[in-house]
């Protein structure tokens, strides 16, 4: 039944429909609801377990998307780094989420995209996610800005490139790159853009300059946020499938089920394995 809702997203009247066409058992769908919330309690331990191991490393990544909960928008956050992920939704994309979600703790370093909620909790820097920049880039190109956009777009897919290669390369190499990337960076803010739009994505650059190349220099840290983006998929495909949730204990029952799903699968383990484990109350394992 967990599987079947959580993973496959089928949706309450179609899941009881399912349930009576193969099985030939007649159960409600409100009997169905009964049976999952029954499993809140060992989902909800199984994820605490994993908010645990998520905040004991150095770096975390970060972002949020819509839900619906009754008829109200809330939103689905995710916190994630390495073979751990945890989901929240909450009737809020402020700080109060962020500052709930870790407690006393602040990591070193943090990846999310520029909103405001997620800046400003990482002890030693903040990454800004490059792929969401270079939209901005992009839409400064298209609307006519030929003097500086352009120059910055080169310079954000050189640094981005030059993290393919980190593995490679010896931590003077990488130092080195970040020092001309930055010497690159201050001859391209001497630019004067030539409309409105260019000069806004000056502002964005001067603003976030810190921002940009932590990654060069921390194997550790990805340039882009698009592991966040690619961990809130199954959830933007489950709102448009089911329509998300009729009520706040269906909306953190899912939160916890997605963070098991999702770090089973960073740990290599059987989405039924996991969901059985859970129900037993034992730890998903971890990779020696």
């Amino acid at each position: 039944m967990l599987y079947l809702r959580f993973a496959q997203a089928i949706p309450f009247e179609r899941l009881a429909r399912l349930m009576s066409d193969l099985l030939g058992l007649e159960i409600s769908e409100g009997a169905l609801a009964n049976l999952l919330e029954a499993s809140g309690g060992a989902f909800a331990h199984q994820r605490s377990l994993i908010r645990d191991r998520l905040l004991s490393g150095t770096i975390l990544q970060s972002d949020e998307t819509s839900a619906r909960v009754g008829k109200k928008t809330w939103w689905t956050w995710v916190f994630h780094n390495g073979d751990s992920a945890c989901f929240l939704i909450r009737p809020s994309r402020g700080k109060a989420v962020v500052g709930e979600f870790l407690g006393a703790v602040r990591p070193d370093f943090w990846v999310s995209d520029r909103l405001a909620a997620q800046m400003g909790w990482a002890r030693t820097a903040h990454q800004a996610c490059l792929a969401h920049l270079l939209r901005d880039v992009q839409y400064a190109i298209d609307a006519g800005d030929i003097s500086f956009a352009p120059g910055i777009k080169n310079l954000l897919k050189h640094a981005i490139a030059i993290s393919h290669r980190r593995d490679r390369l010896a931590d003077t190499t990488l130092t080195v790159y970040a020092a001309r990337l930055e010497a690159k960076l201050d001859r391209l803010l001497q630019i004067e853009p030539a409309n409105r739009q260019g000069q806004k994505l000056l502002q964005i650059i001067k603003k976030y300059r810190q921002n940009l190349f932590v990654f060069v220099t921390n194997r550790a840290v990805p340039p882009t946020n698009n592991g966040s983006e690619q961990a809130l998929r199954p959830c933007v495909i489950f709102r448009k499938i089911t329509n998300c949730f009729r009520s706040q204990w269906g909306a953190k029952l899912y939160a916890d089920v997605r963070s098991v799903f999702e770090t089973a699968r960073r740990r290599a383990i059987p989405i039924l394995q996991a969901i059985r484990l859970t129900l037993d109350e034992q730890p998903l394992p971890v990779a020696a």
